[in-house]
């Protein structure tokens, strides 16, 4: 059965040494989250991830939900304990707001705990993340009502929540959803439409869940100026605010699906069922998008979580299975072979991995801290300056992210060779669960036309202005550092490629839009290496000056190393990218559709 050990002294390197998360304290929102309370809640997960949730992903996996001839739905084989220990331990509140009964700690501390919780069961962890999102939708757009209603419940995990958006005729192009809204005299609305692929839509797990549903009020406005937003139910609530009367919103269906078998991915059927609206007629988008991007963080967080389980289940197959003789003579010479990890084509892919693994936890990490930041700085220009960042790093955390995870992972399963591919070894599940999270919430080619479209012009520019002026900043203070040169000459050369691609983009996209869209991938990949090359570069700093203050811990001299790898190895896919970008749209756009 496969393995999964929660990476807590990677991730405390990262909050503490690296971001140093601690200066949170400094805030009275925040000032309650020290470092002993810090690890205590990440020895408590890593327990609870490894030991609970971890046995549970393959059962999951084998079992799937079963839908009732009543609608109603059963999760897996010990799901529903392993979610009530979730809420007796107050894990579905941890950043929440007290306010609401919720801990009030970090968000970066959450996306510690949920990386755990996604790579021990992604579909698991699906079931509490959907809530989160929905929290946070009630919490923006909601009336006090509806946040006094309903927040306390699902803050608990007493209820949960969910996002119900696609139709089967529409996925990315909301415009053209057809689930309409009938007001009612008393306020609320007839909701009446079918929508798909709604995670976490039924189960057995809760007293109650919380339905967002889009939907088009009649008379509205065609397209996404007429669309909004509306709480739904599973159960009306009776007059002490209990769940009572069904609400007929059913589940039609479990999808069947390459993965993730454990979260009940639905078909949800709107038979005029009781909604109440959100906010404004005609601007449920609005809101929406907010569920919307806090979950793609999520998303890219749980590509990176399946590449660490991934990673860890390869790297222990590999140091134990025996095959074939090292290129420089045996290295177990008593044995009829060497371990496969002396062959350099596993090291290869196992180092691919871990290097991408712990750059992109520090970049996931770091887009969490500042938005906890943008909460609670005094400095309104830094507040500012978190926004820019989030709204530029989202599509690459995102895409990028799980673009590479689907990559890392299918590289950890090439590690079992044939076993492999026998399910019995849990590696192919790994890249089943993993493929799903370049496509929800918005495909990674969507996410990619976001950034270049929309997110490097917005505000004349300014966040990738001022991330390159940090970078300039960061390269000032520290590029004379010669025990770690190699890691700024890799960041300076990444951030001159980048700033020459971003030039391409602008001088070509403008007059040709095909362009800007032929090289989106590329360059929403160049970022991502752009970013992952900062992220690098920072840990090496603290690395590096642990070893020079006379640390005799291993683990800094292998980040050195781990880094060493991702610099000269991986750092130099941004030519190729760079090279893509500069062809244009012409070798995409020239062959007649006919033709394919």
């Amino acid at each position: 059965m496969p393995i999964y050990n929660a990476p807590v002294r990677d991730m405390k390197f990262v909050m503490q040494e690296v971001l140093n998360v601690g200066q949170l304290t400094d805030y009275e929102k925040f000032a309650e989250a020290d470092t002993d309370t810090l690890d205590a809640i990440l020895e408590q997960s890593a327990k609870f991830t490894s030991e609970v949730l971890a046995p549970l992903n393959i059962v999951g996996d084998h079992e799937g939900c079963t839908r009732h001839e009543d609608g109603s739905v059963t999760t897996p084989t010990g799901f529903k304990e392993a979610y009530k220990q979730v809420v007796e331990g107050g894990m579905m509140g941890l950043a929440q707001d007290p306010e609401y009964g919720g801990m009030g700690m970090p968000g970066v501390w959450h996306i510690a705990a949920g990386e755990m919780q996604s790579a021990a069961n992604m579909a698991f962890a699906m079931y509490p993340g959907l809530t989160n999102g929905a929290v946070a939708a009630i919490k923006i757009g909601g009336s006090d009502e509806q946040k006094n209603t309903y927040l306390p419940k699902m803050i608990s995990g007493e209820w949960t929540g969910t996002m119900n958006l696609t139709e089967p005729h529409c996925g990315t192009d909301l415009g053209l959803l057809k689930t309409k809204a009938v007001p009612n005299a008393d306020g609320s609305y007839k909701i009446t439409g079918q929508k798909i692929f709604i995670s976490a839509g039924e189960h057995d797990m809760s007293d109650n869940i919380i339905h967002l549903c889009l939907a088009r009020i009649e008379g509205a406005p065609d397209g996404v100026k007429g669309i909004s937003l509306f709480i739904v139910p599973k159960f009306k609530l009776d007059a002490d605010g209990n769940p009572g009367e069904r609400n007929p919103v059913t589940c039609g269906a479990i999808e069947h699906k390459m993965g993730i078998h454990g979260n009940s991915t639905c078909v949800m059927n709107y038979d005029e069922a009781e909604g109440y609206l959100i906010g404004e007629e005609n601007k449920g988008l609005k809101v929406m998008f907010v569920m919307m991007n806090r979950a793609r963080l999520d998303v890219g967080m749980q590509g990176l979580a399946q590449s660490e389980v991934a990673y860890q289940n390869a790297a222990a197959y590999a140091k134990d299975r025996l095959q074939g003789r090292s290129l420089t003579g045996p290295k177990n010479e008593d044995g009829p072979a060497d371990p496969i990890i002396v062959h350099p084509d596993v090291r290869r892919m196992l180092l691919e991995t871990k290097a991408f693994n712990e750059g992109g936890r520090a970049l996931v990490y770091w887009a969490a801290l500042m938005e906890d930041m943008e909460h609670v700085h005094a400095d309104e220009k830094f507040r500012e300056k978190c926004d820019d960042y989030l709204g530029l790093l989202t599509p690459v955390i995102k895409g990028y992210l799980t673009d590479k995870a689907m990559a890392t992972t299918i590289d950890c399963q090439q590690i079992f060779g044939g076993h492999g591919f026998i399910e019995e070894w849990g590696m192919s599940q790994f890249v089943r669960d993993t493929r799903i999270a370049l496509i929800y919430e918005g495909a990674n080619g969507i996410q990619a036309l976001d950034l270049v479209g929309r997110k490097l012009a917005r505000k004349g520019g300014r966040a990738l202005m001022t991330f390159n002026a940090e970078i300039d900043a960061f390269l000032g203070e520290n590029g004379d550092n010669e025990n770690v040169g190699e890691f700024m000459d890799g960041l300076k050369d990444a951030k001159t490629k980048l700033t020459e691609a971003t030039m391409w983009m602008m001088q070509n996209g403008m007059t040709n839009p095909d362009n800007a869209g032929a090289g989106s991938v590329d360059y929403m990949h160049m970022m991502g290496l752009s970013t992952l090359a900062y992220m690098w570069a920072k840990m090496a700093l603290v690395a590096q000056a642990a070893i020079d203050g006379g640390s005799n811990d291993e683990f800094y001299k292998n980040k050195i190393i781990t880094g060493r790898y991702f610099v000269l190895r991986m750092l130099p896919m941004m030519d190729a990218h760079l090279a893509k970008i500069k062809t244009g749209a012409e070798p995409l756009m020239a062959l007649e559709a006919s033709a394919f």
